[in-house]
């Protein structure tokens, strides 16, 4: 017992969990995309999406702070609604973690392409990611010794590039490129927001990780009070960030900014030539590749908890290794997330991304109403304003609907279907 509560996470490895967590892929890949559909707007854009996101995670510091099981979205959705609830919620909890480790990982070859071109070979690319994804599960089937080092250093090295890039570019913007504000080719309120929703939905995608902070609270050292505390920094951290990021790049580059496919490093080597490019895709290369750690972490803790904690999935994907890890839920994890990954898109995989985060969303706040103020649990972190909190995140969480295309929505259908059909086989065999 001793031996396992000795490898508790401290709230500072807890603290770059989240952060490793948030900042991968997105912010680098995606915000000359956001330029494009909002000009110079897109800063302010991001500072509205992570307030939203703030009403949404403030709900889960809530119930982070009064459970303290692994689970996060499908426990709190179990124990509000009941047995079929937190099943489906756990599956789609799951699926996004699969989701993004896929994502991750793409975009991690994609960068890489760079500097080895032959990973343009279909079969290179191939054998890259699946090899790439069984190191990983290597790595968490050994525990969280191996994960709080990787984990600890890719953070600190992603964010010493980030604040670099800040550092130096801010001394190469130029005041004209902020106007206008507004790009010239919107003419009505209608295009406004049409521009707005896409770019939100975008942005909304770059914070997504923050779900997966509760999911391991178990593991967690004092987790009813750092889990809450840790939510809150990682999001005002990675938001300033995220501006000051968005704000630089477009100083240095203006209406260039989204013609580059790799727009940070772009930014960068108009400043310093070549050397400064290759100091931006390492940089790059280490936040991606801390994102997948992070979520290949905690994904396999999702369905290891659904079959240990309430038996809605077999045991023997809950079994533990010698390692104190779920060594049946990795390897299912990993099959899973290497098919997706020769299958999908990046950009459908982002867009799968955020309807699952969509889906646990809506029960976590749903769950928020019934158990803020609830005498039977401890009292935690308790959210202000009663209900005010929580009604905004559902309105936000509901508002993401207006991002998703009919591709997405039948991912979900899909993805419930499937979830159903393995409720129903596993209840009518018990």
């Amino acid at each position: 017992m001793n031996k396992i509560e000795d490898k508790k996470m401290t709230f500072f490895t807890v603290f770059l969990l989240g952060i490793n967590g948030i900042i991968g892929s997105g912010i680098f890949l995606l915000s000359g995309k956001i330029y494009n559909d909002i000009g110079p707007l897109s800063i302010f854009t991001i500072i509205a999406a992570a307030l939203a996101v703030t009403m949404i995670v403030l709900c889960y510091a809530t119930l982070a702070s009064k459970f303290s099981e692994d689970g996060a979205a499908w426990l709190y959705a179990y124990n509000a609604f009941g047995k079929f609830t937190g099943f489906q919620v756990g599956i789609f909890t799951w699926i996004l973690g699969v989701v993004t480790l896929s994502a991750e990982i793409a975009a991690l070859l994609t960068v890489l392409k760079i500097l080895f071109p032959a990973l343009q070979q279909t079969l290179i690319y191939d054998v890259s990611a699946i090899a790439l994804v069984i190191i990983l599960g290597i790595i968490n089937y050994f525990g969280t010794a191996i994960l709080d080092f990787a984990d600890n250093l890719s953070s600190a090295a992603k964010v010493f590039i980030m604040l670099l890039f800040i550092i130096v570019g801010a001394f190469f913007i130029k005041d004209a490129h902020f106007t206008p504000m507004i790009p010239t080719d919107i003419h009505s309120n209608t295009q406004l927001f049409t521009k707005f929703n896409t770019a939100f939905g975008v942005i909304f995608y770059m914070y997504t990780g923050f779900s997966f902070l509760p999911i391991a609270a178990a593991k967690m050292d004092n987790p009813e009070k750092n889990i809450p505390k840790a939510l809150l920094s990682v999001i005002a951290t990675v938001t300033l960030l995220y501006v000051l990021l968005q704000t630089v790049a477009v100083g240095i580059l203006g209406p260039n900014l989204g013609s580059y496919s790799l727009p940070i490093a772009a930014a960068f080597k108009s400043i310093f030539g070549q050397w400064g490019y290759m100091i931006i895709i390492i940089g790059m290369l280490i936040s991606i590749l801390g994102v997948a750690i992070s979520v290949s972490f905690n994904t396999p803790i999702v369905a290891a908890s659904l079959a240990n904690e309430h038996q809605l999935l077999p045991k023997i994907i809950g079994k533990q290794s010698k390692h104190n890890t779920p060594v049946i839920a990795i390897i299912v994890t990993s099959i899973t997330s290497i098919l997706l990954l020769l299958s999908g898109s990046y950009l459908f995989l982002v867009s799968c991304i955020v309807f699952a985060s969509f889906v646990q969303y809506v029960p976590t706040i749903l769950a928020t109403f019934k158990f803020n103020n609830d005498p039977n649990l401890p009292k935690g972190f308790k959210l202000p304003g009663g209900p005010i909190i929580p009604s905004l995140a559902l309105i936000v969480s509901l508002y993401l609907l207006l991002s998703f295309n009919w591709k997405i929505i039948l991912f979900g259908v899909i993805v419930l279907v499937l979830g159903c059909l393995l409720y129903w086989f596993d209840n009518r065999k018990k």
